[in-house]
């Protein structure tokens, strides 16, 4: 019988994990493989890249999960100043005093108790300051973990390229490690303009080497999943035309179906999840992921690119390349610089040749009816 007071089981907050995570299986196995494989496996150095709202962190959180099941240790980061400066004196030290028999070692100093009998004072000295190097600190603490087939792994999320320096050296480390053999992983993961940017970066060479996984929408089947499991896992159940309209309501983004999943449940406490619900969450959805998503995407793009995107809005779906030079008025091939750019920057995609679309879903309604809070390529979704 449901519970009138269960609790929502969507979670549409940046950072947080799905109840459901669908869609990064692929990614996990591969990941996972890495691990069991032992080093020199492609995998140990993994880079997520993909717009705001596709599970990037939520992703970080399941490879961490994965992780630690396997008895791997885990040092969860973000790329903000003083990354390098968290990991010496912070997160390393800790985990080597908790996994290292040897970490404090007493010293016999002299005889205390008065005849010379009876006393001893000792000093206590510990064998891991708070200034080592990355490098020793890790490869003092994979030595420990080596004979148990265990090792460490590092998350870095929000990589950019103010980040570049900290990230170079942190890379150059894992890779003398991998040289080494020593039982390491790192992921990264960020925007896709960041990776790229650090990608081109001459200094950061290691990165091209890493596996690079491109987060876009998933599957209908796995956003039907994604919806309806938590829900009959809370005691309800969408009604038959209520889940299908909130299927195509996400159109495989992943924030979508968070938002549209929560505020559908939230309408009654209790009983089926009906298609009025999903029509008035999919309202409030498009207004936050309008608020959430499509302005902060849209701030960052230069005059011109704002400039082809709202050319493409005119359009009811796909436009044509064609189309949007006439608009403004350029030549194609002075159009076809800018459509590179926001294919890199996965706001625009091109399901056809001479075809670009705005996958993301409620950019285009947003960029019609609020162009002035916009001032200033990948898989689409569906």
């Amino acid at each position: 019988m449901p519970d009138p007071a269960a609790r929502n089981p969507f979670t549409p907050t940046f950072g947080s994990s799905p109840e459901l995570l669908v869609g990064r299986d692929d990614i996990l196995e591969a990941f996972t493989r890495g691990l069991d494989e032992g080093p020199g496996s492609p995998t140990r150095a993994l880079l997520l890249s993909g717009q705001r709202g596709v599970g990037k962190t939520a992703l970080l959180n399941a490879i961490e999960d994965r992780a630690q099941t396997l008895g791997w240790l885990t040092i969860a980061e973000t790329a903000l100043e003083g990354l390098i400066g968290r990991l010496v004196t912070d997160h390393l030290p800790a985990l080597l005093r908790a996994h290292d028999p040897r970490s404090v070692t007493r010293l016999l100093d002299g005889v205390t108790a008065p005849g010379g009998i009876g006393g001893a004072s000792f000093t206590v000295r510990d064998r891991h300051p708070r200034t080592p190097s990355l490098r020793s600190q890790l490869t003092d603490l994979t030595e420990i973990l080596a004979p148990h087939r265990t090792g460490v792994l590092i998350t870095v999320d929000e990589v950019w390229p103010g980040s570049a320096v900290e990230l170079r050296e942190l890379a150059t480390v894992v890779q003398h490690l991998f040289r080494e053999a020593r039982p390491v992983a790192v992921v990264m993961a960020g925007l896709p303009e960041n990776v790229d940017a650090l990608l081109n970066a001459e200094a950061i060479t290691f990165l091209r080497r890493a596996h690079h996984a491109i987060l876009g929408a998933v599957t209908r089947t796995e956003a039907r999943a994604a919806l309806d499991v938590p829900v009959t896992a809370a005691g309800r159940r969408f009604t038959a035309d209520a889940l299908d309209a909130a299927v195509d309501a996400t159109r495989g983004y992943p924030y979508m179906i968070q938002l549209i999943g929560y505020h559908a449940f939230a309408v009654h406490r209790e009983g089926a999840v009906t298609l009025d619900a999903v029509e008035r969450a999919r309202h409030r959805a498009l207004g936050e992921v309008g608020r959430m998503v499509h302005r902060p995407a849209l701030r960052l793009l230069s005059a011109k690119e704002l400039e082809f995107v709202r050319a493409m809005a005119v359009d009811d779906g796909p436009s044509r390349t064609s189309d949007i030079a006439a608009r403004m008025d350029r030549s194609p091939a002075y159009v076809g610089q800018y459509r590179r750019r926001l294919l890199a920057k996965h706001i625009i995609s091109a399901p056809a040749h001479g075809l670009v679309d705005l996958p993301m879903p409620g950019i285009r309604d947003y960029l019609r009816l609020d162009p002035e809070a916009t001032e200033a390529g990948y898989t689409g979704f569906w």
